[in-house]
C-alpha cells in the first residue's frame, strides 16, 4: 500500500534540548579560532584551468551539499584553494547562510572563508552544524561590516566564543545531524524529480505529434510551435504591466509598520509564501500614497530576480493581506484564472528556469535578472481545447514538486529544532 508523502513530516520534538544525551556536563566556552582556522591558500584561474569552482552563486541557502559547480577558465582574479572536508562559508551576506562541506578539492570565490576544523578540538563532521546554528549565523550578521555588501572579517570572527562538548559528545550528535541531513537529501531528489517530470510532460504535451523531439529542447528558447501551440511573451499574457516592488528602508518595521512586506526569503519553492521568514512590515501611509507599483494582490505570481537561487515562484493566496515587494521581485498579473494557472506550472518548469537563468547576469557576486528578461519570457501557449488537459497534467507532477517541497521545510525545520538548542548561549 503507497503512504502519502504528507503523512511522512517528521514530528517536532521540542524537549531534545534536555535530553541526556545533550547534557553540558564537560562542554568548553573557547573562541572560534582555537577550534577552527581560515585557510588563505591562494589560486590564479590560469593556473586551475580545469580544477573545479566553487562560487556563492554555487551554494544554495541552508544546505550544507555543493550540488553544482563551474571550471577555473569560468573565472579571473585571485581566489581560494579548498580541500576535501573543508568549509566553504560565504563572508558576504552571511544573512544568505550559504555554507557548504566540500566533498572534493578546488578553487572557490575569494568572497568565502575556507574554514577547517583542528580535530583536536573539534570534530570536522560537527563543525558544519555548528556553524549552520542561530546562534552562530546570527553572530556572523551581528559582527560583518560595510552597507551594500556586508562582509565578515576573520580577525572579528575568530574571537567570538562557542560552547563545545566533549569529543566523544561531539561524535554522537553529528551521528544524529547527519542523518536528518540524509533523509533531507532524499526529499530534495524527490522534489527534483518532480520538477523534471513535469518539465518531460510539459515537452510531450507542447511537441504533439513530434514527440521524440523531446531530448533537443533544453529550454524555451529551442522550441518550435507545432499542432496549434504558439509562442507569447510575458507581458502579452498580464492584464498589468509587469513591474517590481522598491524599499523605502526607514519606513520598514517602525513601530507604525503593519501592512506586509514582501522579500526574496519569503518566496518558496512549493509556489507558496512564507511570511515566517524574516517577516517585515511597512507604514499603511507609505504602502498607499508611494508604494503603488509595489502592491501585490490575490493571484498574483512572484519571482525573485536577485539570487541565488534565482527564479523562486510563488502565488500570493486569497486569503492574504494586503502587501508590497521589493524591488528583487517581479509581479506577474494575469486575469485569466486558466492561464495563470497554466503560467504559474510553465514558471516552475526547467524549460523557463534555464532560459532564465543562462540570461543572468552576475553583480557584486549575485546572479541578476532584469525586469525585460521576466516581461520577455517566452511562454508556449496551447490551443484552448488542450488548456485544460495541460494544466492538469502539469499539476499532477506540480502537487509532488509541492509536497516534497513542503517535506523538506519540515525536515529543515526538524534540523533547525535539534541543532539550535544545542548551540544556544546556556
Amino acid at each position: 500500500m503507497s503512504t502519502s508523502l504528507s503523512t511522512l513530516k517528521p514530528k517536532l520534538n521540542p524537549a531534545w534540548a534536555s535530553l541526556p544525551l545533550f547534557d553540558r556536563t564537560g562542554w568548553k566556552r573557547m573562541a572560534f579560532g582555537e577550534f577552527a582556522e581560515s585557510i588563505g591558500e591562494r589560486a590564479e584561474p590560469k593556473d586551475a584551468q580545469e580544477e573545479i569552482y566553487v562560487g556563492l552563486e554555487h551554494l544554495d541557502p541552508q544546505c550544507l551539499h555543493i550540488r553544482r559547480w563551474g571550471k577555473g577558465s569560468d573565472v579571473i582574479g585571485g581566489k581560494l584553494r579548498f580541500r576535501k572536508g573543508d568549509i566553504i562559508f560565504g563572508k558576504r551576506r552571511a544573512y544568505q547562510r550559504k555554507l557548504a562541506v566540500a566533498e572534493f578539492g578546488g578553487i572557490c570565490s575569494a568572497h568565502a572563508m575556507v574554514i577547517r576544523a583542528r580535530p583536536d578540538k573539534v570534530l570536522p563532521e560537527f563543525l558544519p552544524f555548528l556553524m549552520m546554528s542561530d546562534r552562530f549565523m546570527n553572530r556572523a550578521v551581528e559582527i560583518s561590516v560595510g552597507s551594500l555588501s556586508p562582509t565578515i572579517n576573520w580577525t572579528t570572527l575568530k574571537l567570538e566564543t562557542f560552547d563545545l562538548p566533549p569529543l566523544d559528545q561531539q561524535r554522537r550528535i553529528a551521528e544524529i545531524l547527519w542523518a536528518v541531513d540524509e533523509t533531507l537529501c532524499s526529499t530534495i531528489e524527490m522534489e527534483n524529480a518532480g520538477c523534471v517530470a513535469a518539465t518531460v510532460l510539459l515537452k510531450v504535451k507542447m511537441l504533439g505529434s513530434a514527440p521524440g523531439e523531446v531530448g533537443r529542447i533544453r529550454d524555451i528558447g529551442d522550441y518550435r510551435p507545432t499542432d496549434g501551440w504558439k509562442l507569447a511573451k510575458a507581458r502579452e499574457l498580464v492584464c498589468s504591466p509587469i513591474t517590481k516592488g522598491a524599499t523605502p528602508s526607514p519606513h520598514l518595521n517602525t513601530s507604525a509598520a503593519d501592512v506586509p512586506f514582501l522579500k526574496v526569503y519569503n518566496l518558496t519553492f512549493t509556489g507558496d509564501l512564507d511570511f515566517t521568514v524574516n517577516p517585515t512590515f511597512v507604514e499603511r501611509a507609505i504602502h498607499e500614497r508611494v508604494l503603488k507599483r509595489s502592491r501585490v494582490r490575490a493571484g498574483d505570481i512572484l519571482m525573485n530576480l536577485v539570487g541565488p537561487p534565482l527564479g523562486k515562484v510563488s502565488l500570493v493566496p486569497a486569503d492574504f493581506p494586503e502587501a508590497n515587494v521589493n524591488q528583487a521581485i517581479a509581479i506577474y498579473r494575469i486575469a485569466d484564472a486558466q492561464l495563470r494557472d497554466f503560467f504559474l506550472e510553465y514558471l516552475q518548469s526547467d524549460l523557463a528556469q534555464r532560459w532564465l537563468q543562462s540570461r543572468s547576469k552576475k553583480t557584486s557576486g549575485q546572479q541578476n535578472l532584469t525586469l525585460e528578461l521576466a516581461q520577455e519570457l517566452p511562454v508556449p501557449i496551447p490551443p484552448s481545447r488542450q488548456l485544460r488537459d495541460a494544466i492538469e497534467c502539469s499539476r499532477s507532477f506540480g502537487q509532488l514538486r509541492r509536497t516534497a517541497g513542503a517535506n523538506r521545510a519540515a525536515i529543515q525545520q526538524l534540523l533547525s529544532s535539534i541543532t539550535n538548542p544545542i548551540f544556544s548561549v546556556s
